[in-house]
């Protein structure tokens, strides 16, 4: 999926086979889903080689969720908009539900507290250690070697967008062009699929995404503008860590 991806499990009694099946998984979404392979399903279905009908049900799952998501977020969210070439980019939901299964896996095989980290965007489950919460990082979008902020996490996902990775590649798909005033856009919630691509859809927004992340149930967020301001949604205050 063109990032690093970790694993911290605190639970030694869950077995290598397990771990070794989640990363399986990912190799496997990332043969189907990645817009860098031309041989991938989707990039097959973007060129309009095969159609959605022909395709795995993994597939036609991620494009009806994806265009719910065009329409819960006004047109923001659009697996069309990013690709110069008219291909289909559903890099933005795939990620995180990816993640969100392997997860499972994780789940499944008995695992109670890890931190799985695909490339910024995390699954905290349970605890490192009793008492303590997970503590996630949030990259600075300038300065990679600083962290915008901390973050204390118990059972939760944590997905962050911006043009720090992969230059700008989200845009607004109304206007074609790259949001101003905005570096990047952190969403907290119970499912990491649904926080990365609302993180994605509000760092297309500008600056307006906050106030529209602030509306959805169940998830918090943060901006930092391009004046290197904070600001952030009433709830994310409560999973900022005080040092």
């Amino acid at each position: 999926m063109g990032t690093a991806i970790s694993l911290d499990l605190r639970d030694p009694a869950v077995s290598p086979a397990a771990v070794d099946a989640m990363f399986d998984h990912l190799r496997d979404i990332d043969a189907r889903f990645s817009t860098y392979r031309a041989d991938s399903e989707i990039s097959r279905l973007g060129r309009g080689d095969v159609t959605t009908d022909a395709c795995s049900p993994d597939v036609r799952e991620v494009l009806a969720r994806c265009e719910a998501l065009r329409t819960l977020s006004h047109g923001y969210f659009d697996v069309r908009a990013h690709r110069t070439d008219g291909g289909l980019d559903p890099s933005g939901f795939v990620k995180g539900w990816a993640v969100e299964a392997a997860a499972g896996i994780l789940d499944a095989a008995g695992a109670l507290n890890y931190c799985l980290n695909a490339g910024g965007d995390v699954i905290t489950s349970g605890e490192p250690e009793p008492g303590r919460p997970w503590r996630v990082g949030i990259r600075h979008p300038e300065l990679p070697e600083m962290l915008a902020t901390v973050l204390e996490t118990r059972d939760l996902a944590v997905a962050t967008s911006g043009a720090y990775e992969r230059g700008e590649h989200i845009t607004d798909p109304h206007s074609g062009r790259a949001p101003d005033g905005l570096l990047s856009v952190t969403v907290v919630g119970p499912r990491l699929s649904e926080a990365d691509a609302y993180a994605t859809a509000a760092f297309a927004m500008g600056p307006f995404g906050l106030t529209w992340i602030a509306g959805l149930a169940d998830y918090a967020g943060c901006m930092i503008t391009a004046e290197r301001r904070r600001v952030w949604t009433p709830e994310f205050a409560r999973y900022t860590a005080a040092s």
